[in-house]
């Protein structure tokens, strides 16, 4: 079982819908068993799509007002819903390749 330890109720439905743990906790505990080739290049993947969308950003003109909105954005439920999204992809992606 993982150390990992989820205090708030940010996620809401999440807990209960993914094997009683949140997909942050189940990736961290998924990452620590599986194969370490696969878990360091599904992350790869994931880092190359926000440089991808960070260069995107930049070329339609990343100014100060974007910064601020993104800045803002960062405590927001979609975006805690891509974010655990994100997880359950890697989960996916990480067992799958393992088997």
């Amino acid at each position: 079982m993982s150390n990992y330890i989820d205090e708030d109720d940010d996620y809401g439905d999440y807990k209960d819908d993914f094997w009683g743990r949140s997909p942050q906790s189940s990736y961290f505990e998924i990452a620590k068993t599986a194969n370490q080739n696969v878990v360091e290049t599904e992350l790869e993947a994931v880092f190359r799509r926000l440089a991808v969308a960070e260069r995107m950003l930049e070329e339609r003109g990343l100014d100060e007002a974007l910064e601020q909105e993104i800045s803002a954005t960062m405590i927001d439920k979609d975006i805690d819903g891509r974010m655990m999204t994100v997880f359950i992809d890697l989960v996916a992606n990480i067992v799958t390749k393992c088997e």
